[in-house]
């Protein structure tokens, strides 16, 4: 795990936690390594998922599928960052949405009441994993609430300019890249990809944006 030790020292549960600090409290936790290929399915809905899992290369998608296959992506996570904490300290641990890889992944597992439970070789740094784990919890609060003010939007244009929007003022620049093709901006937008297309091109016809892939730049 030691090649990882950048990786991890980027994840919100090792915040504040030295890298040497970090493989002590690795062995602590007794992590689980496993890799995937491309589109292959870590969980799926009603698994009881105990897990805090970290992203260590690639990225996942949590999804969420309708009674008729239409699908949702509710977030993207990336190399450093972590899932399934919000589901495996519920009570009721059963999964109601999908974890999928984008691309080739590598991640961990560690079972949750390795997180909360002190021990004596590592218990200096147990309350610091639950104050981050607290922390990264909020954060995600944050991060639903900012997408609801993109779906909730009435029109696909307006879904449009409000995510492009905040994808700017995040970036602090007019030009920045997103982290998804067509398609999964249209099940992250839950939109139609084709109406959206469209709507990108009338937007680009009216000088409102440019943009080639993911790559964008908002003009005003």
């Amino acid at each position: 795990m030691e090649k990882y030790l950048p990786v991890l020292k980027r994840c919100p549960l090792f915040q504040t936690i030295a890298e040497q600090d970090i493989l002590a409290l690795l062995n602590c936790l007794t992590v689980k390594k496993k890799k995937y290929e491309k589109d292959a399915l870590i969980f799926c809905p009603g698994d009881d998922i105990s897990s805090v899992g970290i992203v260590l290369t690639g990225a996942i998608h949590i999804e969420s599928d309708d009674f008729w296959g239409n699908r949702t992506i509710i977030s993207r996570v990336e190399s450093g960052e972590m899932f399934g904490e919000s589901f495996s300290f519920a009570e009721d641990r059963a999964l109601s949405v999908s974890i999928t890889t984008a691309e080739p992944t590598k991640i961990i597992l560690i079972d949750y009441k390795k997180i909360i439970k002190t021990c004596s070789s590592a218990c200096n740094f147990h309350t610091r994993l639950i104050q981050n784990i607290l922390r990264n919890l909020a954060e995600q609060n944050i991060a639903l609430v900012s997408k609801m003010e993109f779906i909730t939007q009435r029109t696909t244009r307006e879904k449009l300019l409000s995510y492009l929007s905040t994808c700017a003022r995040n970036e602090k620049k007019p030009s920045f890249e997103i982290p998804f093709n067509r398609q999964q901006l249209a099940d992250f937008l839950s939109v139609e990809r084709s109406a959206m297309s469209a709507e990108l091109g009338r937007m680009r016809d009216e000088g409102l944006i440019v943009f080639n892939k993911n790559q964008f730049k908002l003009s005003k």
